[in-house]
């Protein structure tokens, strides 16, 4: 299997691929038959570091007719692009970095202006979610984590509520991708949640990160959902295709959300094997 593509490398692929690939390149390694009419009852986005290879024009023209609404992970210098292609940044980047959040104290007045910055970009753009981090434990306990977190969390939801943004922590793996990082457990972002007491905070669960963390997703998910405002998918082992090849039946795991009143985004963050073709099956896994 190829090595596993992380967040941090496509996004280099990204822009070491924008200058060398020609468009024509691109298009030849993109032609895909979109799929037949979707039912739509959760709304498709895709990663956009994850493709990398397509210059984000060509990728907006491409992906809209297979039935995906939005892109996810897209920075406020690239908003207007997705939005002229009638595609909705369905994740917008952000506040702070996996390392360091919000569970850092000394972090906080920097985060808050931050948040300043990017929530009213956010909301002048259509941008519903912007994404956050707790960053690395270092040391600190999960009780003490939580503690400073809501801390520094309280100082913002207000502006999130009056301007109408989700502010979106990530649940991620401590386990083999991101070794230390605090808010790795859906419990444990759960109970931020509660504590910060504000419906513009909720979690970006990463189905990838939670089935490599506990599993059991479809019941964390179904008795979580009040708390989770966003979704990233991607096959365990490697963050591949979401396919047989893989431990998690996702046509079950959109079955379990679909039945649930979740009405935001579940955006694909896998590394496609076949380009388009990938993406193109995974809209159809995930179209319940």
């Amino acid at each position: 299997m190829p090595a596993p593509v992380s967040r941090r490398s496509a996004l280099a692929l990204m822009a070491s691929t924008a200058g060398t690939l020609s468009i024509e390149k691109a298009f030849a390694e993109a032609q895909v038959t979109a799929p037949t009419t979707l039912k739509g009852r959760i709304k498709q986005s895709i990663c956009r570091g994850c493709y990398g290879f397509l210059a984000l024009d060509i990728l907006c023209e491409k992906v809209k007719p297979m039935g995906i609404v939005g892109i996810d992970l897209v920075g406020e210098n690239e908003w207007e692009t997705v939005k002229r292609h009638g595609l909705v940044v369905s994740m917008g980047y952000g506040i702070g970095s996996l390392p360091d959040g919000w569970n850092t104290l000394a972090n906080q007045d920097n985060l808050v202006k931050q948040s300043e910055d990017i929530l009213a970009k956010a909301a002048k753009a259509g941008v519903p979610n912007v994404i956050t981090f707790s960053g690395n434990r270092r040391g600190l306990s999960d009780p003490q984590g939580i503690e400073n977190c809501e801390k520094g969390l309280k100082r913002i939801v207000k502006v999130a509520e009056d301007l109408g943004v989700n502010v979106c922590m990530e649940l991620l793996n401590s386990k083999r991708d991101h070794p230390d990082y605090q808010c790795d457990h859906t419990a444990w972002g759960v109970e931020l949640c509660k504590r910060v007491g504000s419906p513009r905070f909720k979690l970006l669960y990463d189905i990838y990160h939670m089935q490599i963390m506990e599993g059991d997703v479809c019941a964390t998910i179904t008795e979580n959902i009040d708390y989770i405002a966003h979704f990233h998918t991607g096959g365990v082992p490697g963050r591949r295709d979401i396919d047989e090849t893989q431990e998690l039946n996702y046509t079950r795991v959109c079955q379990a959300i679909a039945g649930t009143k979740f009405k935001g985004y579940l955006a694909h963050e896998f590394g496609p094997k076949n380009k388009l073709e990938s993406l193109a099956k995974a809209i159809r896994i995930c179209d319940v």
